[in-house]
C-alpha cells in the first residue's frame, strides 16, 4: 500500500511539475479570475495603428474590491465557523471555530509565498509558475486585469480578493470530519490539498492558458474550484476517518441551531461580496450577479422548506439554513451570466436535490459526512455548474448571444465537473493517507468521548 500511495503522489508531483515547466513568463497585470486576457488578440495584430486602450484605475472599483474582500472574509469568520459551530455538540464546538480559523489563516500565508504564483502566474495547461514567489515584483503600483480591456485593479487588491476564497474552500472540508479529527492533520491535510488540489484548478479554470479556461467553461466564482472541489475532498475525509463514535445508534444533534441561523444569515450577506466580488469592477455585471444571489437563495431555502414539510410533515430552522447555503452554492459558477428569472429556477432545483442530497444520497452513500459538506456543497456546486450551461444561454434569460449553444456548453460544464471530481478526490485520498502515515487522522476513543474542546484546545465553550 505505501508503495502504491508513493507512486500514486510521485505521478501528481510529476503532472504539476510538467504544468509548472511549459507555464510562461507572467505577464505585469496577471489574468483576473475568468477575466478575459488584457492583450489584444492575435486577429488584431495586423492593425498596429490602433492602440492599446489607455490603463486605467477607478477608485470605485478599487472601493468595491475592498469591499468585497472584506465580505468573503465575514463569510469565513464569523460566518462558516458559527455554522458549523451550532451543527456540532457543544463539547466540539471550539475545536470547529479553531479549526475554520486557523485552516483560514495557514492557507492566507502559504498564498503569499507560492499560491497565488501557482494559480495565477504564467500560462500553464495545468499549472502556474513560481515567478510570483513570495509576491517577488508585486508592488503598489503593480495592476491586475478586469473583464473591461484596459480596466485595471491593483494587484495587491486582486491577491488579496483571491486569498479569501482559496482560505473558505480549505475551511469548507472542515465540517465533513468534524468532532473526529487531530487539530494538527487538519492542518497539515489542508496545506498538502491547497497544494496539489485547489491550486491545479484555480489555475485550470481561471488561470490564462487554464485547460478549463481555455475549453470555455463558465465558473464565475467557484461553482468547480470551490464547491465542488472541497465537496469531495470532504466526503473522502469521512470515508478515510470513520463514522463517529455512536454515529447511526445516538442522537448526534446540533448544540445550537441559534448559532447556525446567525452563520448562514452571515454567509449569505458575505455572499455578496463572493460573488458580486468576481466581477472585479463596479457595474452592471456585479449588480446582475449582486441580484441573482439574492434571488437563487431565497428560492432555495423556500424549495427546501417545501421538501420538508412535503416529506416530514414540518419545516425546520436547520432545513432553512441549510436551504440558504445550497442556494448560495449552486448561483455562485452561474450568477454572472444567467438572468434572475434562471437564478430563482437554479435555487429551486437546488433547494430539492440538496435536501435530497442530506438524506437519501447520504444513506446510500453511507459516510458520516458530518456537516453535509458533501450534500450541500458538492450536490450544489454539481447542480450550479450544470445549469450555468443552461440558463445562460440569451433566450432563457442569460447575457449569452444567439451563437452561444446550451448542447456544447453543457459538455463542457460536464468535463469541468468530472475532472474537478476526479483531481480532488484523488489528491484528498493520497493527502489523508500521507498524514495517516506521518501523525495519525483520528483522536483517541477517550478524547472523542470526552470532546475535542478539552483534550485538543483545554477550553469549554460553555461554562456551568
Amino acid at each position: 500500500m505505501k508503495k502504491f500511495l508513493a507512486s500514486l503522489l510521485l505521478g501528481l508531483g510529476l503532472a504539476i511539475g510538467g504544468g509548472a515547466a511549459i507555464a510562461q513568463t507572467t505577464t505585469e497585470a496577471p489574468p483576473a479570475a475568468t477575466a478575459p486576457a488584457a492583450e489584444a488578440p492575435a486577429a488584431a495584430a495586423p492593425a498596429a495603428a490602433e492602440e492599446a486602450p489607455k490603463e486605467t484605475v477607478d477608485k470605485g472599483d478599487v472601493a468595491w474590491m475592498m469591499l468585497s474582500t472584506i465580505l468573503v472574509l465575514l463569510m469565513v469568520v464569523p460566518g462558516l465557523a458559527l455554522f458549523y459551530g451550532g451543527l456540532v455538540r457543544s463539547k466540539n464546538v471550539l475545536s470547529v471555530l479553531m479549526q475554520v480559523m486557523v485552516v483560514f489563516s495557514l492557507i492566507a500565508v502559504l498564498w503569499a509565498v507560492y499560491g497565488y504564483s501557482l494559480a495565477f502566474g504564467g500560462e500553464g495547461l495545468i499549472i502556474g509558475n513560481l515567478d510570483k514567489l513570495f509576491l517577488m515584483g508585486v508592488t503598489a503600483d503593480s495592476l491586475a486585469a478586469t473583464f473591461t480591456p484596459g480596466v485595471m485593479i491593483p494587484e495587491f487588491i486582486f491577491i488579496a480578493f483571491q486569498c479569501t476564497f482559496a482560505g473558505i474552500t480549505c475551511a469548507l472540508i472542515v465540517g465533513s470530519f468534524a468532532e473526529r479529527i487531530k487539530f494538527g492533520s487538519v492542518l497539515l491535510f489542508s496545506a498538502l490539498w491547497f497544494t496539489f488540489s485547489y491550486l491545479p484548478i484555480a489555475h485550470m479554470v481561471w488561470g490564462a492558458g487554464g485547460y478549463l479556461f481555455d475549453k470555455g467553461a463558465l465558473d464565475f466564482a467557484g461553482g468547480t474550484v470551490v464547491h465542488i472541489n472541497a465537496g469531495v475532498a470532504g466526503l473522502v475525509g469521512a470515508y478515510v476517518l470513520g463514522k463517529r463514535i455512536g454515529y447511526g445508534k445516538e442522537a448526534l444533534t446540533p448544540h445550537s441551531l441559534t448559532l447556525t441561523m446567525v452563520g448562514a444569515s452571515l454567509l449569505w450577506v458575505g455572499w455578496f461580496g463572493f460573488n458580486a466580488g468576481s466581477n472585479l469592477e463596479a457595474t452592471g455585471g456585479a449588480g446582475l450577479a449582486f441580484i441573482n444571489t439574492l434571488f437563487a437563495t431565497a428560492a432555495a431555502v423556500l424549495a427546501w422548506c417545501i421538501g420538508e414539510a412535503l416529506s416530514k410533515g414540518k419545516a425546520s430552522m436547520l432545513g432553512a439554513a441549510s436551504g440558504a447555503v445550497a442556494g448560495l452554492v449552486a448561483i455562485t459558477p452561474a450568477c454572472g451570466t444567467v438572468g434572475p428569472m434562471g437564478a430563482i429556477v437554479i435555487g429551486l432545483v437546488a433547494g430539492f436535490l440538496c435536501l435530497w442530497g442530506v438524506n437519501g444520497l447520504k444513506k446510500m452513500l453511507g459516510a458520516d459526512d458530518s456537516l453535509d459538506v458533501f450534500g450541500v456543497h458538492g450536490v450544489g456546486g454539481i447542480v450550479g455548474a450544470l445549469l450555468t450551461g443552461v440558463f445562460s444561454a440569451g433566450t432563457l434569460g442569460g447575457i449569452k448571444g444567439d451563437d452561444f449553444s446550451i448542447g456544447s456548453q453543457l459538455v463542457i460544464q460536464a468535463e469541468g465537473v468530472l475532472i474537478t471530481i476526479v483531481w480532488s478526490a484523488v489528491v484528498a485520498f493520497i493527502c489523508y493517507k500521507i498524514v495517516d502515515m506521518v501523525m495519525g487522522l483520528r483522536v483517541s476513543e477517550e478524547a472523542e468521548r470526552e470532546g475535542l474542546d478539552i483534550t485538543s484546545h483545554g477550553e469549554t465553550a460553555y461554562h456551568r
